[in-house]
This record gives structure tokens, sequence and C-alpha cells, in this order.
């Protein structure tokens, strides 16, 4: 496999470049350093950062023209998101990265047509519906219920863990058409939140921030012109969200975490302590570690430019960058000691990462997506074929 870029990708870097230079005011980090910037501060921020993204051409990079994309290739779109580091990440995250996938690949050409440019621009936030208070890495345990109402549905139940809920306009839900068929019997609709029968409520978070939410439906109305595929395909579709979720992204945190160890490698060098051995052998793991990650990345890459989805095989991707993060995490706070615990707006915090936040939200990332322990079932029974007992 040929990992170098090519000319016409290396032009692409060279132009996006420019534009971040002449576009971006300032980066992330000094955002969140503002003390004027409260979370709705953050959050407008972000959404005018990606209105702005998207009407150069820098969202969707890799959809098909038709809706919205640039027609380019992942590799592009790997480029970007190595590129935009330091700028703020986009307000549409999980729509733009979850649901766009899967409406390309299930949607109808209407629901793609309706869809799919709002989200790009950011004047519709998506979150997603999928855990519940019982049903988290077990999701097909779900019971959130769509039951019939003429024509349409109406929903009863509770969603949790729903990331920026509090901000968003639209959620994604699977919710159980059949209450006797654990997969067949879930379907997947796309769901107005500004509406009666809908309660979200904002869950405040170790980090301090509320990112998560939880959403209680109570006779909520889903239309059946926005379920995505048939009834009972849910469980399908949402596959195809949790292998994106898992693994397409593994080039966008190896991005990230090139970053934190370059901060890491200056700390330790301006505390003296990168002069001990058992420092460098810390650095040199973590560095190791890394270049798997990379290895690991341009594979899932090579899946994606062939015009395949992630298989499980993004369940490997995913245990490996999420308990990567909390060792990096973890090395920074033995490493950097007491720096490395201040909050960011303190002005003796390390001026380009924000170590205390990583080291708490790390925590979270072996347990979203699905948790380690579910990964590893998922490589033990459908990679490996290893028995149930």
């Amino acid at each position: 496999m040929d990992f170098h870029f090519s000319e016409e990708q290396q032009q692409f870097r060279m132009e996006l470049r420019a534009w971040l230079k002449e576009n971006l005011e300032r980066p992330w980090i000094e955002e969140l350093r503002d003390p004027k910037n409260d979370e709705k501060k953050l959050f407008d921020i972000r959404r005018n950062w990606q209105a702005k993204l998207n009407e150069s051409g820098y969202l969707g990079i890799h959809w098909p023209k038709e809706w919205g994309g640039r027609g380019l290739t992942v590799v592009e779109n790997a480029i970007f998101a190595a590129e935009a580091i330091h700028a703020p990440p986009i307000a549409s995250r999980v729509g733009i990265n979850l649901l766009g996938p899967a409406l390309i690949h299930h949607a109808t050409e209407e629901q793609r047509r309706r869809f799919i440019p709002k989200m790009l621009s950011g004047e519709e936030v998506w979150c997603q519906g999928f855990s519940e208070p019982d049903a988290g890495s077990d999701l097909a345990a779900l019971r959130t219920r769509a039951e019939l109402d003429g024509e349409d549905f109406r929903l009863e139940g509770q969603k949790v863990w729903t990331t920026f809920a509090p901000w968003s306009d639209w959620i994604f839900v699977l919710a159980r058409t059949d209450p006797d068929d654990r997969y067949g019997g879930i379907t997947f609709f796309l769901v107005s939140l500004h509406q009666e029968g809908i309660d979200v409520r904002p869950i405040r978070q170790i980090t301090g921030e509320s990112e998560f939410g939880e959403v209680f439906f109570s006779g909520a109305l889903a239309k059946r012109e926005h379920i995505v595929g048939a009834i009972g395909e849910g469980w399908k579709i949402a596959m195809t969200v949790l292998a994106y979720e898992r693994g397409s992204m593994s080039l966008a945190h190896l991005a990230r975490f090139d970053h934190y160890l370059k901060d890491l490698v200056d700390g330790v060098r301006e505390n003296g302590s990168l002069q001990r051995a058992d420092v460098r052998e810390k650095i040199a793991r973590l560095m190791v570690e890394k270049e798997v990650l990379r290895a690991n990345g341009y594979r899932t890459l090579a899946t994606l430019a062939s015009g395949q989805a992630p298989g499980p095989e993004a369940s490997l991707e995913k245990i490996f960058w999420s308990e990567y993060s909390r060792r990096l995490a973890d090395g920074a706070l033995d490493l950097l000691g007491l720096q490395a615990h201040l909050l960011v707006r303190s002005p003796h915090a390390r001026p380009h990462m924000d170590w205390a936040q990583e080291a708490l939200y790390s925590r979270a990332v072996t347990i979203y997506a699905g948790s380690s322990e579910i990964q590893r079932n998922i490589i033990s029974k459908r990679i490996l074929k290893l028995p149930s007992s």
C-alpha cells in the first residue's frame, strides 16, 4: 500500500492550510481560555465555524456532490482532520460523522434532500438517541417504544448520555416497533426535538460541561416519512452508524494525539525530567503505540477508500484509540506533575493543551460508542470466530 499523498492531495493540503490561515481567527484553545465564553457562546462559535467550513466546501469532503459533498476521497477528509486540529470542533459532529453516512447508505432521495444540506450548514444540529438507562452496551435491550398513531408513530421512553442533546434540533432514534423481536423489532426514526412530548435535560459531567443530556419521550410525533429504511431495519442501520463511530475517525484521533504527545515531550523537556531513563521509556512507549494507531488508521482508510463501510474490525480501532487516549492523559498527569492538573483558564496551565479536561474526558471514551468489554466480545465472536461459551 502506498502511504504517500498524490500530487492532487498535496495541493489540497496546501490550499487548506492557506484557507485556515486566512479564516481561523484564533485557535480553539484560546476560545476555551476566554472567560467571556460560556457553554452557549462556545457552541455558537462551533456552529458559526461549521457554517464557514460548509460555505467553502470543507464539510462532507468525501460525500457525493449531489448531497452537498465535494466528491473527493476519504484521504482528503483525513488530511482535513489533521490540518484543522487547532480549529473549533463543528457543532453537528454527530450528524455529519455518524448520521450522514447512514443517510447516504440507507435513506431515500427525498430524505437526503431534506436533511443533508441543513446538517452540513449547521442550520440543524443532530444528536444520537441510542443509549437508554437499561440499554447501553447491550443496545438491543432498548425499551423506547414507537406506537402506531394513524399513519405515523408516537414515541414513549427515555434516552440517556445523548451527546449535544441540549443544543440539538433533531435526534435520530432507535425505537421498538415489535416487542417480540429483539433485533428485527427496532426501527430508525428521525425526530424533531422542537415539539410537545419531548423533555431534554442537561447532564453535568465531571469536566464541568453539559455536553450530554437525557431525552424523555411522552407521545412525541415520529413521522412515517422520517423512517430511514423499512420498519424493523433499525438494527442494520444502527450497525452502519456504530461502525463509523468506532472506526472511521481513527486518523482524526491520531492528529490530536500527535499534538498531545508533542506538548507532553515539550513539557518534560522544560521541567528537566526528559534526562531520566524511566521518563524516556514512558515517552517511547507512547510514541510506539501511536505509530501502531497510525498503521491501523491507514488500514481503515484503505477500507473506506475502496468504497466499503467499516466492518467488525472497527472494534479493534475503537479499543486501541480509546485506551491509548487514557494512557496518554494519565502519562501527562504523571510526567508533567501539577501543571497538567490545572484548569484551562489558569494562567499557569500548559499554553497549548487542556490536560485536566483531557484526563477527565478520557474516562468516557472507553465507554461511549460501545465499551471496551463489548468491543472485545465483538472481536472474539465476529473476527476470531470463538465460541460463546
